[in-house]
């Protein structure tokens, strides 16, 4: 068996692998091809399509070949990647810079399967965290837990940031229809201030419960907002009413007795939990709160069954592989500039959100996990919006631009409203661009279909290249039974795994963020220069700022 030590040591030397250089010779015979011809292939879909924990991913409009799938397969197996998935799910030190194992697929794990980490089992803490925070969250709906005058909690406010914001914002939007309607959901995130004011203006202190979600209690952003509510309730109400009323996800147990938080309203994480990867917690407190602790489980169920897919499943039928060896040819052998995540359902509008933080701070790296300068593009850029809108604002830029930019199309299958006609209709929609895209719109069709609108000569020569798409963008549709906790669940564990399998390819690391942290620490300089009065140490426009604060 290969060690872990082994692996992180063969990071290094991904251009001298054989099957990567045996892709950059086979990229150049996929350049003459067009992804029309290859979608009239007979049995390409059954061939480019894979299903799996009630998803389906048709990448048959992606610009490659069953032999590039082949080859993308044997640079996994070269990379090691099932060695890599092994010491990733059985709680090895993958995170090397920080010396942690990353085990946010223990916070899913059935509590009966044990999961020995460094001589001990992880489970049984696990295990008893969720059913300490599931078992509070009910306590929260049901009415057991109340404000400090007896009334119901009605309004509940998530004060965190990055991994503590926007999965549980992404969560809320997408499973709203489960969400009890007498307790209202806020999320406080930004520094400004401006966000939070806008919050507490629609709330009451006596029904309000405040959830401070900050492993360290030192995020600044966290901290400065969490401290102003804090002032804002003692305003409003005596000291002594905090411990009703603030709860927190931390490890900083002083932290948490400076601020009044009580024993029963403190909550755990482990340092093995990376923020982006934490929903899965207590920190998805909030949420439980909103859907309630079975839907929760069904969450964490979806998630647990992609883990166990992505652990057994062959690599050829292996969805998670297959969207990041995907992503691999895109980036680095078709020059694709970035990625758009295009969900047709207004319930995912923060899914891409979501997914820039989970993809770009994993695996936005210029090292190798060794120390090594990469030369070769890591680290996709991720944007995009509800597909219906975004028709309408960049898809132009996509049909007719220059920029190679590869899609996600993502879709539940079945309306979970009363508008499922218009569902449909979206869904039609969501299929006739994934075929624009792919297939484009050549001139010389362009030119016979406005012949045979009996336009002239002249007008045909005038404006064929202007309502010409030349096509060949390659699109992943993505298709869930029905958006619910389960499915849910299944697909943000699909994107997890994704960014590790790139990673593996890519030979980095995916769970530090070093970029990060830079940040935070001259955030804090700055903020002390721009109060005092050591006009030295500001640059030019910050000294612009301090003089008209």
């Amino acid at each position: 068996m290969t060690t872990l030590a082994e692996l992180i040591a063969s990071a290094s030397g991904l251009q001298d692998c054989a099957n990567w250089r045996a892709l950059e010779t086979h990229r150049q015979s996929v350049g003459d091809l067009h992804s029309s011809a290859l979608l009239d292939e007979p049995g390409r879909y059954e061939a480019l399509s894979r299903g799996a924990c009630g998803l389906v991913l048709d990448y048959s409009r992606h610009l490659l070949s069953e032999e590039t799938i082949g080859l993308l397969l044997q640079l996994a197996e070269e990379r090691q990647l099932a060695a890599w998935i092994e010491s990733l799910l059985s709680g090895a030190r993958v995170n090397n810079t920080e010396d942690r194992p990353a085990l946010h697929t223990a916070l899913r794990r059935d509590a009966g399967r044990p999961l020995v980490v460094d001589g001990e089992d992880v489970m049984p803490l696990v295990h008893a965290e969720r059913e300490k925070f599931l078992t509070f969250a009910e306590a929260v709906r049901s009415g057991v837990h109340t404000g400090a005058t007896g009334e119901r909690i009605t309004d509940v406010v998530n004060i965190g940031i990055g991994g503590s914001d926007l999965g549980l914002v992404m969560l809320d939007s997408a499973l709203a229809e489960y969400r009890d309607p007498a307790v209202r959901l806020h999320f406080v995130s930004n520094i400004d201030g401006t966000q939070l004011a806008d919050v507490l203006d629609q709330v009451r202190p006596e029904t309000t419960l405040f959830i401070i979600c900050s492993k360290s209690f030192k995020t600044i952003e966290t901290q400065l907002n969490a401290d102003a509510a804090r002032q804002w309730f003692l305003e409003r109400m005596p000291a002594a009413a905090i411990g009703s009323h603030f709860a927190a996800i931390s490890v900083n147990a002083e932290a948490m007795d400076r601020f009044g938080i009580g024993n029963n309203l403190r909550f755990k994480i482990w340092d093995w939990v990376g923020g982006r990867y934490s929903l899965w917690s207590a920190v998805g407190l909030s949420v439980a709160i909103g859907i309630g602790a079975d839907n929760f489980r069904e969450l964490l169920a979806g998630a647990a069954s992609m883990d166990d897919h992505f652990e057994s499943a062959p690599f050829a039928d292996n969805l998670p592989v297959l969207l990041g060896l995907l992503g691999v040819w895109q980036q680095n052998f078709l020059a694709t500039a970035s990625h758009a995540v295009l969900p047709y359902d207004q319930r995912l509008r923060y899914f891409p959100a979501f997914l820039q933080q989970l993809e770009m701070e994993s695996n936005g790296k210029g090292v190798t996990r060794d120390g090594q300068p990469v030369d070769y593009a890591t680290g996709t850029v991720i944007w995009g919006e509800p597909g219906s809108n975004a028709q309408h604002s960049f898809f132009q830029l996509l049909h007719q631009g220059n920029a190679r930019v590869s899609l996600d199309f993502i879709a539940p299958v079945v309306a979970s409203s009363r508008y499922a006609d218009q569902h449909l209709q979206g869904l039609g929609n969501m299929l006739a661009q994934a075929e624009a895209f792919a297939r484009g719109y050549p001139a010389e069709a362009v030119a016979a279909d406005l012949s045979a609108a009996g336009r002239s000569e002249a007008d045909v020569a005038r404006l064929a290249a202007h309502k010409a798409h030349p096509g060949n963008r390659s699109v992943s549709v993505l298709l869930m039974d029905q958006l619910g906790p389960r499915s849910l669940g299944a697909l943000v564990a699909l994107y997890e795994h994704k960014v590790f399998v790139q990673s593996v390819i890519w030979g980095i690391n995916p769970f530090d963020q070093w970029g990060v942290e830079l940040g935070k620490g001259l955030a804090v300089q700055m903020s002390v220069a721009l109060a005092g009065d050591d006009h030295a140490v500001l640059p030019g426009i910050a000294n612009l700022i301090r003089r008209r604060r």
